[in-house]
């Protein structure tokens, strides 16, 4: 990225199960990472998520087998000056991420987008970016981030 560029994009997603859709790849084109947060359903949506940007991704509830073996229960992502935790299950959280120095808290499981800030962090789940669940939205998410400064922004992928 170019040392003039005002700030990073981070694409977020989750609860994919399977189903990468072209409104995804539409809503995270131009990010400078992304970050899937878990029920992938498919390892192969992540390189095709890399064919966008570098990928963070977690393993979900339902990424079970030899083919989520390398795939971790959390990860970590320092984007600029801003450090994202994340996990698929935000109630799994085992630190109190305050305390541990992250300034973003990325979940997904819940199908449900939603931001909240909390104790200095921001807790953002991009909802379910896959098949529709009841009448949940079908949506993603992505973060802008100067400096230390960092907004959430929820995508609403499909009208409902």
């Amino acid at each position: 990225m170019a040392a003039t560029s005002p700030g990073l994009r981070v694409g977020l997603i989750s609860d994919t199960h399977g189903l990468l859709r072209p409104e995804a790849m539409q809503a995270l084109r131009g990010s400078d990472y992304i970050v899937h947060a878990g029920d992938i359903g498919d390892p192969a949506i992540l390189d095709q998520l890399a064919r966008i940007a570098p990928v963070t991704a977690v393993r979900g509830n339902n990424d079970k087998g030899s083919a989520y073996a390398g795939i971790a229960a959390s990860e970590v992502l320092q984007a600029g000056r801003v450090l994202i935790y994340v996990i698929h299950d935000r109630n799994e959280i085992d630190l109190d991420p305050a305390a541990a120095g992250f300034q973003v808290v990325v979940s997904g499981h819940s199908h449900r987008p939603a931001q909240e800030r909390r104790d200095g962090v921001l807790y953002v789940n991009p909802g379910s970016a896959g098949p529709r669940r009841f009448r949940l939205p079908v949506a993603a998410a992505c973060l802008r981030i100067a400096g230390e400064q960092v907004e959430a922004e929820l995508l609403d992928l499909l009208p409902c």
